[in-house]
């Protein structure tokens, strides 16, 4: 597993192109585990569950619950790092932050390279629980759910990202991991932008 500085380092790079969520190493996390799920995968034929895989990435932020889940559904904020880079923000944000609502998230690098990620809101439960569907260019569509929990200090945020190809798993569980540091820079760099007095 590689140190927060390597991770951070590897979020300032851009993704490349093949499977648009790749592109990152695992690191910068206090648990990352890909597992085969219980529950409503029980229902899935023997040849989905090998074909595809559940990934889980955790991390740890200074800030409130409030802050954290706040900065999926401002499209200010979330410009800055959800499917973003370091060194560009996504181009074309659009939220409709309500259940049934749907998202679109466009990176574009030039007219002939530009990825899509679409979506629709499942679950909205302020600030602890966030579900929605997750589409990335001619890819299936997945699910991704983030649970937010208090810490006597800030939270603890976890992603389960459901039905991810296996042959991506292990590169997106890196996206997942790069997207995820992105998202604690964010909120260092847009303190201001967040009034105490909604925490």
């Amino acid at each position: 597993m590689k140190t927060d500085s390597e991770a951070r380092s590897e979020w300032h790079r851009s993704a490349p192109r093949g499977w648009p969520l790749d592109g990152f190493e695992d690191g910068g996390l206090i648990g990352a585990t890909a597992s085969t799920g219980t529950g409503r995968q029980r229902g899935r034929s023997r040849a989905e569950k090998k074909a595809h895989r559940d990934l889980r990435v955790i991390r740890r932020y200074g800030p409130s619950p409030a802050r954290v889940f706040g900065a999926w559904l401002d499209p200010a904020v979330a410009r800055q790092w959800l499917f973003a880079t370091a060194s560009r923000p996504l181009a074309q944000v659009e939220i409709d932050a309500r259940v049934g609502g749907s998202f679109c998230f466009v990176d574009r690098q030039d007219a002939a390279d530009v990825a899509r990620y679409t979506g629709e809101y499942v679950e909205i439960n302020p600030p602890r629980r966030l579900v929605f569907t997750l589409s990335v260019a001619n890819h299936r569509e997945t699910r991704v759910t983030v649970e937010i929990a208090p810490l006597s200090k800030g939270c603890r945020l976890t992603v389960l990202h459901e039905n991810v190809p296996r042959e991506h798993a292990e590169q997106m569980r890196g996206r997942w991991t790069g997207i995820l540091f992105g998202l604690g820079a964010t909120l260092e760099s847009t303190a201001t932008l967040f009034n105490d007095d909604q925490e």
